[in-house]
């Protein structure tokens, strides 16, 4: 016999939902923040800052060749304080990673040697580097906005000179932006390890990441790393000393200890907290390997 039809007054089944299909996360649903007022396939909203005031959006635009991303933009709100200390400070202390034009860091630092910092979060272990050593200059680069307006504030309110912040893409920064041999140090403090084996593809510390970030360091330029997540730690080793442009500074070939330099990060002692180990690499730029490649990850 066919299928009986179901009696009257009772709706039917509906076809459950393809397994693909999965809920809006929370993180997804509409707030007010910088990243929610426009980008690719929105429509054009009012900007939080005018242009020239605050960060963009998007910064570089569409001028740039699509590649893979090892940043995700966070989505949160922006307090009324960090969205003030950006209308004060960014035009003095910030900038767009737009990729129009070579930055002079000797002007922009008044004459200090200058390390890249790629990710600050909210910016403290940022501002208390820089209060630390104030004769050396900060060129702070993200993409989160809550972070930008914190990092600035801070520097505010402890008179801090040597800070800026750049919004944006930091591989654009580094191969449009930056002339070659200008960077005294770079320094990556736990960027996100996209566990996931799919995700890895998307990970910052990369052969070809490194070639560039080489091209940009003068000869003995200190390269600093630090992560909790294991198995990143151990690819950062791995590729780091399989550079022809860089050395550990480490004897063993190891990891090294925390430097007495780098405080330790709320994110990263809460990471304690739970058990994970910390690691922390340091390497310094070879004078006698040039790197080949400048064009950076695609």
């Amino acid at each position: 016999m066919g299928t009986q039809p179901p009696p009257p007054g009772r709706p039917r089944p509906t076809a459950r939902p393809h397994s693909s299909a999965r809920p809006t996360p929370p993180y997804n649903r509409r707030t007010v923040s910088q990243h929610d007022e426009s980008g690719p396939g929105r429509p054009d909203r009012k900007r939080m800052f005018p242009a020239g005031t605050g960060p963009s959006p998007d910064p570089a635009g569409t001028r740039f060749e699509r590649r893979i991303r090892s940043f995700q933009p966070r989505r949160s709100r922006v307090t009324a304080g960090q969205a003030g200390a950006l209308r004060r400070l960014w035009p003095t202390w910030g900038f767009d990673v737009d990729g129009s034009h070579v930055l002079d860091l000797e002007a922009l630092f008044e004459g200090r040697p200058v390390v890249m910092e790629i990710g600050f979060g909210m910016g403290e272990t940022t501002a208390r580097m820089a209060a630390d050593d104030p004769g050396t200059g900060i060129l702070a680069v993200d993409v989160h906005t809550p972070g930008q307006g914190n990092l600035l504030a801070l520097a505010e309110r402890y008179g801090l000179t040597n800070v800026r912040v750049a919004n944006g893409d930091a591989v654009i920064l580094l191969r449009t932006m930056l002339a070659p041999a200008s960077l005294d140090g770079l320094r990556v403090y736990f960027p996100d390890p996209w566990p996931k084996k799919r995700h890895h593809k998307r990970r910052l510390i990369q052969p070809a990441f490194l070639t560039l970030a080489a091209t940009r360091l003068k000869p003995g330029a200190l390269v600093h790393c630090a992560t909790d997540w294991e198995p990143y730690a151990e690819q950062m080793l791995d590729v780091l000393s399989a550079h022809p442009g860089f050395e550990n500074t480490q004897a063993d070939g190891g990891y090294a200890p925390r430097p007495p330099f780098r405080p330790r990060t709320r994110f990263e002692e809460q990471g304690v907290e739970k058990g994970h180990v910390v690691h922390d690499l340091m390497f310094r730029r070879t004078a006698a390997e040039a790197a080949e490649n400048t064009a950076g990850p695609e």
